[in-house]
């Protein structure tokens, strides 16, 4: 058995389509927060009392994070390392379960970032309307709505595995 055999397993492919969940939505989600984290800095400079509406913003993209980890997770579960008793994974398995990882690793990257660049434009409305920070939330949510496909597609291909 050379190394190839050993290191190009159906258990690590799945492992690595868990960190690739966990490490492009968490970078994304570094990304958004960052972003929104920028703009409330400059607004709470001004008016400290509007730190609680802004963190409502600066929170959202936090959320593709989660999806990726919850994702993998999925993963590491249904391949046996948690609860126990890992089982065989084949080749086929493991790619099939990277495969299953990248709707959210890609879409929850792309989502969080965009995310962010909306809600931090909401904390410029709430600088100067803070009557209209709602809206701002609801536009920054509705990005949200491609990282909640994107875990789905990816939990759903995993539990139907």
């Amino acid at each position: 058995m050379n190394i190839w055999e050993n290191i190009f397993t159906g258990t690590n492919l799945a492992l690595l389509g868990a960190a690739f969940a966990t490490l492009f939505a968490g970078i994304g989600s570094a990304k958004g927060v960052n972003l929104v984290a920028k703009a409330t800095s400059g607004l709470i400079s001004e008016d400290p009392n509007k730190f609680g509406k802004a963190f409502l913003l600066q929170a959202l993209p936090m959320t593709q994070g989660i999806y990726g980890l919850v994702t993998s997770f999925m993963i590491i579960f249904k391949i046996g390392l948690l609860g126990g008793g890992a089982a065989e994974v084949t080749l086929s398995q493991g790619a099939y379960y990277f495969v299953a990882s990248l709707p959210i690793a890609f879409g929850g990257l792309v989502s969080a970032i965009k995310q962010g660049e909306v809600a931090a434009a909401g904390i410029k409305v709430l600088a100067k309307r803070p009557e209209a920070t709602g809206k701002a939330i609801i536009s920054a949510s509705l990005v949200e709505t491609y990282a909640i496909f994107a875990v789905l597609v990816s939990l759903l291909l995993i539990l139907f595995a």
